[in-house]
């Protein structure tokens, strides 16, 4: 096991791997505090203001001098960060590393030309007060009718859909009508209450192209037995997805979204640039991946702005940083005010350093399109996604995209997932080991015992079972599945 990684040469910090202590030596630098694991220490000299420099890039200045030796951290370094800024394009794309496989997946085949990796049967609630009865319905057609020969039976419970205005309204309805229309559900029941503001007959109205046969809507106040009702409308859907059977395609139809949490400083060294190989190996196999998170794009934008694919996407790049910086100014919050206290205690010390980790997920491909929040794919390859960095809003919001499936991961651990399945990849071994329970594979061993080669296959083999429903994500083994849905105003 390697004891210390120096990312970049041009780099004046040490990212220690275990726990090191006062004495130790690194490069010939004899440490002068102790230092916890996945924490920075000076290799030089930093002067007060002068840079700190990892992944080759600032992620701040010194805010007071810092000797070789010394812990580099929150304590003594501040970003570089302030307000929105203008930029330029400046083209620049990196090699893709990455190989033609003749990998294939087993998926089911929708009638929209799309492919699902999981045939399940949803509940979708237009309001949050149906959620009891949403419930009632689905314990009451599994004791009637079971779920065999499909991949279960859910509903996600959500607060909002009434008591909302403008654009939070609008947002709940097209996220809802994403999922309506998401293709790893066989089937899906709308339920709605009969009074909201996002009313079945609008929702239905807007819901643009679906599969009638495999849709159907129920508004409870005119029906007498709403559960009864409810139970009919499932058996239906249930008798036409029982039969459905996965077929065999290309990597090609993969649309994964990106997402970490909880991260610390082993999240930039070993997960995510993990996730950024297999993004590759995705685009070049003429798949598709989305990043969202784009508070924690900050400080790393211009990277990936250097990636986009001609002037309009880039373009298109600058509004979804600007704009996000304006939401946070209208409600009178500091831009740069991340990361949070577990990223810091795990060795994040700034919003630079975090999104230079970070946005290592989408690799080095070129960046094809970028979509607002509610917008479906559009385009393969790499695709950005406005989202925040919240861990449940993102990942309902990649869902929403038409992601099959997101890849999350984790440096301090998390249990939750999203209405897809949410594949956890831990940053460190300890994390994996000691929360086996959640996590569904360990990017730990890069450091540990594997080269990134060996690593990635292992990686492409998971995912290729999971998305062939040969194996399950931990949070599916749990039962945790959840939807957030961003919200901007006021509640009535």
């Amino acid at each position: 096991m390697k004891d210390y990684i120096i990312i970049n040469p041009l780099d004046n910090v040490a990212v220690v791997l275990r726990p090191f202590t006062k004495g130790e030596s690194i490069e010939n630098v004899v440490l002068l505090e102790d230092i916890p694991q996945a924490h920075k220490v000076a290799l030089k000299t930093i002067k007060n203001g002068e840079d700190v420099i990892k992944y080759g890039s600032p992620i701040g200045h010194a805010i007071k001098d810092i000797k070789a030796g010394a812990h580099v951290h929150t304590h003594n370094v501040a970003t570089n960060l302030d307000d929105v800024i203008t930029y330029t394009y400046e083209p620049k794309y990196p090699e893709v590393l990455g190989y033609k496989s003749n990998r294939t997946v087993e998926v089911y085949e929708r009638s929209t030309g799309e492919y699902g990796i999981r045939n399940e049967l949803w509940v979708i609630q237009t309001v949050g007060c149906v959620s009891g009865m949403a419930k009632d319905m689905i314990e009451n057609f599994k004791a009637k009718y079971g779920t065999e020969g499909i991949d279960g039976v859910y509903t996600f419970q959500h607060p909002f859909g009434c008591s909302q205005m403008g654009s939070d309204l609008e947002l709940t309805r097209t996220l809802l009508q994403d999922m309506v229309k998401h293709p790893n559900a066989g089937g899906v029941l709308v339920l709605g209450l009969g009074c909201e503001e996002n009313l079945v007959s609008t929702f239905k109205e807007t819901l643009g192209a679906y599969d009638a046969n495999r849709t159907r809507f129920l508004i409870a106040q005119e029906v007498e037995d709403e559960v009864e009702e409810g139970t009919k409308l499932l058996k239906e859907l249930y008798d036409q997805m029982k039969e459905d059977k996965r077929v065999t395609k290309p990597l090609s139809i993969l649309r994964i979204g990106l997402k970490c949490g909880g991260s610390d400083g082993m999240s930039g060294i070993t997960a995510n640039p993990l996730l950024g190989r297999f993004s590759d190996f995705l685009s070049i196999n003429g798949a598709t991946t989305v990043l969202g998170e784009v508070p924690e794009m900050f400080g790393a934008e211009k990277l990936l702005m250097a990636r986009a694919k001609d002037g309009k996407t880039f373009e298109k790049i600058v509004d979804l940083i600007n704009e996000f910086k304006i939401y946070f100014k209208n409600h009178n919050q500091v831009i740069y005010d991340n990361p949070s206290p577990g990223n810091k205690k795990g060795g994040i010390t700034t919003l630079e350093d975090k999104s230079l980790g970070c946005t290592q997920k989408a690799g080095a491909a070129v960046v094809q399109d970028v979509l607002k929040m509610g917008e479906r794919i559009r385009t393969n390859g790499l695709n950005l996604l406005c989202t925040p960095g919240n861990d449940l809003v993102a990942t309902t919001t990649l869902g929403c995209s038409g992601c099959q499936m997101v890849l999350f991961t984790t440096g301090r651990g998390t249990p939750f997932g999203g209405f897809i399945p949410t594949v956890k990849i831990a940053t460190n071994t300890a994390l994996a080991t000691k929360k086996a329970n959640w996590i569904d594979f360990n990017a730990g061993d890069l450091v540990d015992k594997k080269n990134m080669d060996e690593l990635l296959e292992n990686f492409i083999d998971l995912l290729c079972d999971i998305a062939s429903g040969k194996k399950k994500a931990k949070n599916e083994e749990n039962n945790f599945r959840e939807i957030s849905i961003f919200k901007d105003g006021v509640v009535l």
